[in-house]
Order: structure tokens, then C-alpha cells, then sequence
């Protein structure tokens, strides 16, 4: 910062305190009303005036920040450090995602006064420093150390010389912490954007330290999954790993990881056997949203480390993604940003209703006005008309498709790297302009990017049954399956593998699947269809009209034109054979 050339202007050595609100936005975003009343109450009631008592000169303020300066730099830390004391004390009570958390940088230097403004070298260190602090913490250049050390009860943890923007020389810099603190007693990391785990260590009961490397093994395994789902944050194994021996507090460890989620778990062993437990658990609440375990052999550690990581990225995907809808559903509509909207939606695009549907598009038009390039919602809404085409859930125009297959390829650009939105806008292509070699390759490279993606798989499944290749289908499916083996959504699955079964003409399987399915969900046209025309083709005449009957009661007015109309893009030979099943069952033509 330099002066503007009018004015009084002296020079002179100060210490200079710089600080700013951690995740200042996302607060304001949040709640902008609340966080502008308790920030101003901080500062009247606590802020301001341990600066008035250790002598110091409030500059300026910003929106969310403050200079001060102080002639001494002992005044200066031992202000910071009753400011960041009290202000723990004061967020004690509150959840992690609402606590006003400031960041402190000081350094001395000289500064250059005019008109009661300060400028200079001094003031942009400072201001480099409080950039370096955590949220709760204090950064202080050496020239502070040097003056304060052993004249207060602070310790000084050297994290040695950083580069800081616009300053033409390294820095040392220190972090200040109360003695005897460990280095994450004052670390309150404000939440992610976006949903945040950590895997801690598993614990190994067994005592065998020869055991370790394997354990050790495979939570590397299960980061290296779990981190390629992009829209999840997840902490680096050497973060995670500083908790390997102890029993921490679930809830200490989501404050001091800054994670709403944590993934825990054990590995017992007996002879060639081996067992492993995971459980996840909502560091905010403490309760546990999902819990399994693992039998194997040892035959071949690292194939057992692989499916374990696979199986447990496939299983807590669908809970997460669960878990943030709900968290989504409880948030004021004025506070939902692009993220929560799309989640809502998500859970809307599942409910199979016409109403929720149109919503689910509302939501996801609203997100895309917020955020254009947010790939995800662009692909969903394709999802969305694929619904409502394939299952009647009120008219969709053409003007409809084709916005639903333009946002597709919009999606499949602006996600290259996002296996959600890939999959998803394949799903669209494949279904509304039966492009099923591109759509193969669109789905194919979110499983390079997330091979434990299970409705990526379901996706595969599908467009394999569009290219007349239901083995291929089928194999797909039950991977996506085995990944994902408590999926809510599972009559997703059961349906395509009817569907596979009734291509590849094993119509006893096919009734099987479709049984599973209506087991999920009664009212599943497609799969009652699915049922009739097998029926029909094993001569079960009676049993597939009876079964065309429960279906018109849930869509009167059924025809066979009607049916080719919904239809998906199926192979000629596959729709020809699914229209005369349905021909065969008792569906009148029009």
C-alpha cells in the first residue's frame, strides 16, 4: 500500500496487526443478516476493546477485516492472542459452519502515516501473514518472535520462510499458540463449499504390528478412491493419519480437519481370514449414517485391499449424497446456492412423479442462472425429460428434447472431469438421439475417472442393452450392484437387467428381475410391461394380460402406439419383439 501524495506524512516503526473474518462469504451467503449482527457485536462488545487496552490504534475496517497498529510488538501479540482466546470461547457453543473465526497476521516494520491512514512494506506483510493463519490462528514475522518470545506465554512454531505476493524477499514466519497447546488445540477449520471427509487410520486390534502395513494399506487404497469423486472434498492421508494410535472425539476431529463427514474402521485377523468394519459418521451430529464389513482372504492382499476400497466408495457414495439432500432440504430456500439446489433436484428427479419432476427442472434451471458452466445441473435436466418421456410423466416437447440434448452436450464439454455429469448427459444422448457409440464413450470415461461409480455402471448397463449386447449389460449392472449393494434407488438396476434378460430371450429371468423390481416399487410401469410381454412369450397368456391389466390401471388409455411412442431408442429387432410380446398379452393397437 503506498500513500496517495497529500497530507501530512510521517514515518515511523510500529507493529502492525492485520486480520480478517475466515470464509467471510460463505458466512454472509449463509446468512448475511445474523452474521453482519454477531460481527458487529464482536467487535463492540470484545474486539475493540482489548485493542483500546493494549494500547493500540484501530486504522481501518473493511467489511471483514481491521488494521491496527501498536507501538509495542508485545502489546500487539497479547492482543491477538486474548482476541482468539475470547473468540473461541464465544463459538464454543455454535456449529462449526456459523462461527466467526478471525485470521491474524503481525508483523514490525516501518510504516509511512498520512492523514491518519498507514501505509508501506510493514503493512503488506502483515496482511501476507494474516493470509498464512488458519482460521483462529496468529501468523507473526521473525522480527515479532524475536521481541516477544519468553516475554509472554505463547509458543512460536517455526514453519519456516515463506514467499509472500509483492514482497521481494522470503519471510520466516511463526505460528503463535498458547504453551503446552498441541498444534491443533486452537485449529477450528471453517467447512468446505462442498461435502468433506476424512478416513482416519484403522485400528488394528490385533496388536500384530506386522498387521499395520496392510491396514495401513488399505485406507490409502480407499482415499485414493473416495478422492476421485469430484464433488467431494477429502483430506490428504497425511492429515488423516496424524490420528493413527489414538481414539480421538469424532466431533474434535471434524473441527480440527475442517470435515463434516469422517470414515472410521478396524481389521481383525484369524488365520487366512480377515475381517474389516467401516462405519460413517456425521462429525456435526455424531451419528452413524452407514455401517459394514468385509470378509476375505489373505490369498492376495492387494486384490483385497481393491475390493474393499471399491465396495466401500460404492456403498457411502449413495449415503453422502443422501445425507447432503437432507442437509440441502433443511436449508432456507433464500440461502440455497448451486450445489444445494442441484441436490434437491436430485432427490426430486427420483420420486418419479410428474409434479416433482417439473420442480426438480425449476430447481436446476435456477441453478444454472447461478452458476452457467455447472455441468451437473446442465446433464441432470436431461435426466429429468428422460423421465418424463420414458415413464409419462407429462408432455415433453420437442423444443424440450432438444434444449435436454444441447444441455447434455453442454454438460459433456464443461465435465470432462466430472464422471456425474458425464454419465448422466450419456444417459440423456443415448435415450433422446440413440447416438449409443458416443454415449458409450462418454460413460466409459466417467469410469476412468470413477470406477467405483455405481450408476455410472447402471449407465453402461443400459447403453450395452441399446447396442444389442445384454451379456455386456448385465455384467455391468451387477458391478454397479455389487458397489453399491443398499442402493435406495436399486429398482434402477432390477429394471435394466430385465430389460437384458428379455434381450437375450430368457424370459423366466426377466420376470424375475421385473419381480424385484415391483418389489421396490409397485406402480413401475415399464417393469409390468416387461413382465407381460415375457409371460406372453412363455405362453402364459392369462398370467400376461393379468398383468397388462394392473399396468392400465396406472396408465389408462395404454396402446401399442402409445408404448413405441415412450419407448426408448431399443435395437429393431428388441422393440419388435417387446411390441408383440405386448401384442401377444392383449394391448390394443390404438
Amino acid at each position: 500500500m503506498e500513500p496517495s501524495g497529500t497530507g501530512r506524512v510521517e514515518r515511523r516503526l510500529a507493529a502492525i496487526l492485520a486480520a480478517d473474518v475466515a470464509g467471510y462469504s460463505r458466512l454472509i451467503e449463509a446468512d448475511e443478516e445474523g452474521t453482519l449482527t454477531r460481527l458487529k457485536a464482536l467487535r463492540g462488545g470484545l474486539i475493540d476493546p482489548k485493542i483500546a487496552l493494549h494500547k493500540g490504534r484501530l486504522v481501518k475496517t473493511t467489511g471483514d477485516g481491521l488494521l491496527v497498529e501498536f507501538a509495542s510488538v508485545v502489546d500487539a501479540v497479547r492482543c491477538a492472542a486474548e482476541v482468539q482466546t475470547a473468540l473461541a470461547e464465544s463459538n464454543a457453543p455454535r456449529p462449526p459452519d456459523r462461527r466467526i473465526d478471525f485470521r491474524i497476521g503481525i508483523h514490525q516494520g516501518d510504516i509511512v502515516v498520512e492523514d491518519g491512514d498507514i501505509f508501506g512494506d510493514g503493512v503488506n506483510v502483515a496482511a501476507r501473514l494474516e493470509g498464512l493463519a488458519e482460521p483462529g490462528g496468529i501468523c507473526v514475522s521473525a522480527r515479532v518472535r524475536e521481541d516477544a518470545a519468553g516475554r509472554l506465554d505463547l509458543a512460536f512454531e517455526d514453519i519456516g520462510e515463506q514467499t509472500l505476493k509483492n514482497i521481494t524477499r522470503p519471510v520466516r514466519v511463526y505460528r503463535v499458540r498458547p504453551i503446552g497447546a498441541s498444534p491443533s488445540a486452537s485449529e477450528v477449520l471453517p467447512l468446505p463449499d462442498k461435502p468433506s471427509l476424512a478416513v482416519l487410520p484403522f485400528q488394528n486390534p490385533s496388536g500384530d504390528p506386522a498387521q499395520d502395513y496392510f491396514v495401513d494399506g488399505i485406507v490409502e487404497e480407499i482415499i485414493t478412491a473416495i478422492s476421485r469423486l469430484p464433488w467431494l472434498f477429502v483430506i490428504a492421508r497425511n492429515s488423516s493419519f496424524v490420528y493413527k494410535g489414538k481414539f480421538p472425539d469424532i466431533r474434535q476431529v471434524g473441527r480440527e480437519l475442517g470435515v463434516r463427514y469422517v470414515l472410521e474402521g478396524s481389521l481383525r485377523k484369524a488365520g487366512n481370514r480377515v475381517r474389516i468394519t467401516g462405519q460413517l459418521i456425521d462429525t456435526t451430529t455424531g451419528a452413524h449414517i452407514w455401517t459394514d464389513r468385509f470378509d476375505g482372504a489373505l490369498d492376495d492382499i492387494f486384490e483385497l485391499q481393491d475390493q474393499v476400497a471399491s465396495s466401500v466408495v460404492g456403498a457411502i457414495e449413495p449415503k453422502l449424497r443422501q445425507s447432503e439432500i437432507e442437509r440441502a432440504r433443511r436449508k432456507p430456500t433464500e440461502s440455497l446456492d448451486a450445489w444445494d439446489l442441484y441436490l434437491r433436484a436430485l432427490a426430486l428427479r427420483y420420486q418419479y412423479t410428474e409434479e416433482s419432476m417439473r420442480e426438480a427442472i425449476s430447481l436446476l434451471e435456477r441453478a444454472l442462472a447461478i452458476d452457467p458452466s455447472y455441468a451437473p445441473a446442465a446433464a441432470l435436466i436431461g435426466s429429468c425429460r428422460l423421465n418424463q418421456k420414458a415413464h409419462g410423466l407429462g408432455q415433453v416437447s420437442d423444443a424440450e428434447i432438444g434444449e435436454a440434448v444441447r444441455l447434455a452436450r453442454r454438460a459433456i464439454e464443461a465435465g470432462k472431469d466430472d464422471p456425474d455429469a458425464l454419465w448422466m448427459a450419456a444417459h440423456a444422448l443415448s435415450f433422446f438421439t440413440g447416438e449409443h457409440a458416443t454415449a458409450a464413450n462418454v460413460v466409459d470415461r466417467a469410469l476412468t475417472l470413477n470406477p467405483n461409480s455405481a450408476h455410472a455402471w447402471l449407465v453402461r448397463g443400459m447403453v450395452s442393452n441399446m447396442q444389442e449386447r445384454p451379456d455386456q449389460a448385465i455384467a455391468a449392472v451387477e458391478h454397479g450392484m455389487r458397489l453399491s449393494p443398499l442402493d435406495p434407488l436399486r429398482r434402477g438396476f432390477t429394471i435394466i437387467m430385465a430389460v437384458a434378460h428379455f434381450a437375450a430371450g430368457r424370459y423366466e429371468a426377466a420376470i424375475e428381475w421385473a419381480d424385484r423390481t415391483l418389489a421396490a416399487q409397485p406402480d413401475y410401469r415399464q417393469a409390468m410391461r416387461i413382465r407381460a410381454a415375457s409371460c406372453a412369450y412363455l405362453g402364459r397368456l392369462e398370467e400376461a394380460h393379468d398383468w397388462l391389466i394392473r399396468m392400465l390401471h396406472f396408465e389408462p388409455g395404454m396402446t401399442i402406439a402409445r408404448v413405441k411412442a415412450l419407448a426408448p431408442p431399443f435395437p429393431p429387432e428388441l422393440l419388435a419383439r417387446y411390441i408383440e410380446g405386448l401384442r401377444k398379452a392383449g394391448l390394443a393397437e390404438e
